[in-house]
């Protein structure tokens, strides 16, 4: 995955401003920024949800967009892509069909993900009967039931409860081993230390990127928060 001097405006305002990425495949790649960093605009751009004003990316070695990668492609967005008048299995059956997934392979996809997202018992319930982290959840089961090469994550454990973050992040790592490729967004520091990469972005631009260890070396700081507050301070300076 590529993405070269990514830049993108929204009425003269630079939300993304000249961002590099090189990523391979196998990778947990986490960026991390406070709100209004770029971090959502830098995905969508990546998924080809966005235009960019300048510079291009590709993925799975197609510039973005291209239609025929889409299936190798998952995407969770921040904001709910569900629909609210169907049930948890039913948005999954949905997605699965929009993937051309066969019957057999969904079945068992749609119960290995209902078991990872704890939500076996609210397979039947209606999505609008849900509370917002179980939401949250199926969404994330929706951008996996096709078992995608490359895997779009935008804020993925935001209203989830810490046991079962712990278990999304296993899964993260699972999927990893698997020779998949990960990038997802988070605001939760204690998260992205386990990332392979942490990209840090600020005001729209990379500030550092590397493994958490190595930036917190090279920063003499003892945890990834404030190795993200030393190199704002430099870049401020």
């Amino acid at each position: 995955m590529l993405a070269a001097k990514l830049r993108k405006e929204f009425d003269g305002l630079v939300a993304v401003d000249d961002l590099d990425l090189r990523m391979g495949r196998g990778l947990l790649y986490g960026m991390i920024g406070p709100n209004g960093s770029g971090k959502t605009t830098a995905i969508k751009m990546l998924v080809g949800l966005l235009r960019p004003t300048a510079g291009t990316a590709s993925v799975l070695g197609e510039k973005v967009p291209v239609r025929r990668n889409i299936h190798r492609m998952g995407y969770m967005p921040q904001e709910m892509a569900i629909y609210a008048d169907l049930t948890v299995h039913e948005n999954l059956e949905l997605f699965g069909e929009l993937y051309s997934m066969e019957r057999r392979a969904f079945s068992e996809r749609a119960r290995a993900l209902l078991r990872m997202v704890d939500l076996e018992g609210r397979r039947d319930s209606l999505v609008s009967q849900l509370s917002g982290g179980m939401k949250h959840r199926v969404s994330l089961a929706c951008a996996l039931v096709h078992d995608p090469e490359v895997v779009f994550l935008d804020e993925p454990t935001v209203g989830v409860d810490p046991e079962l973050r712990a278990g999304f992040w296993k899964y993260f790592a699972d999927l990893k081993a698997g020779g998949k490729t990960v990038v997802l967004t988070t605001h939760y520091m204690d998260e992205a230390v386990r990332c392979d990469v942490v990209g840090m972005m600020r005001s729209g631009r990379l500030m550092a990127e590397g493994p958490p260890r190595a930036l917190m070396e090279a920063t003499g700081t003892a945890d990834l928060e404030s190795a993200f507050l030393s190199y704002a301070r430099r870049s401020d300076a």
